[in-house]
């Protein structure tokens, strides 16, 4: 079977009408795997189908109806995924498309959302912003957990400064995600230890940079290398600065 991402949204919230459209799924043999509501008005699906042709009669028969809009119809994408797991959709930066925004009351879906890309066997570079202790280590380990794969600190200020300048053997197979903190790899750390963050960027594998803008202030990568950016905040309008950091950090707590 197939399965479909429906979104739309209700503009007459009538009794029964949930019934109706799944009645309406049930004649054309398309099966509801879930469904949650979204914001006040809107209700998505993941739905199953062996026929194609069964899906377009239901979004053209879902078309003559002025009790709702279908506002998508389409293959499932991940954010679609977790938008039905979790009734809540991730924002996505409108300036910047690859850069995905959460707050810290959506840890839950922040932790899926990352283990998804975790995931992935191949070279994928994420970045993650925020304030001191939001959150962001905690749900990067939370996140390598849920996706089954080893996580290895190469620096870090989660118990103890961590500058790491090698990694065992073990460490350098495959299903691991290293953990790199921007500031004190770029910052604190000898020739050594950036010879070490080299070497785990050409790596095939999933690497997360805490604090990506130092790291790319102080070193030869650029922003164009992350395939994601995500922001993490306390509240909505928190703003992420590092102003205060200076080369002695003594005015910046970046634990």
């Amino acid at each position: 079977m197939k399965e479909w991402y429906l979104e739309y949204e209700i503009h007459k919230n009538r009794p029964g009408l949930l019934g109706d459209i799944s009645s309406l799924l049930g004649n054309l043999s398309i099966n509801i795997s879930a469904i949650n509501g979204v914001e006040k008005n809107r209700r998505v699906m993941l739905i199953r189908s062996r026929h194609d042709d069964h899906i377009k009669r239901f979004s053209a028969i879902l078309d003559t109806l002025d009790s709702i809009s279908v506002r998508k119809l389409r293959e499932p994408r991940l954010r679609d995924r977790l938008a039905v797991m979790h009734g809540s959709y991730i924002e996505r930066d409108r300036s910047a498309q690859k850069t995905f925004r959460f707050v810290r009351d959506e840890l839950g879906i922040l932790v899926d959302f990352m283990a998804e890309l975790f995931k992935k066997d191949r070279h994928y570079l994420v970045g993650m912003r925020g304030m001191p202790r939001v959150g962001k280590t905690e749900s990067l380990v939370a996140a390598s957990v849920c996706a089954n794969k080893r996580w290895s600190f190469i620096s870090s200020t989660l118990l103890r400064q961590t500058i790491r300048n090698e990694l065992s053997e073990d460490e350098l197979q495959e299903g691991h995600v290293y953990i790199i903190d921007g500031i004190v790899s770029m910052m604190r750390a000898s020739e050594k230890h950036r010879m070490l963050v080299d070497q785990i960027m050409r790596l095939p594998a999933v690497k997360v940079v805490e604090h990506p803008d130092i790291f790319v202030r102080e070193s030869h990568y650029t922003l164009e290398d992350f395939d994601c950016i995500i922001e993490l905040r306390n509240e909505e309008d928190e703003v992420i600065s590092y102003d205060t950091i200076d080369t002695n950090f003594s005015s910046f707590d970046i634990s």
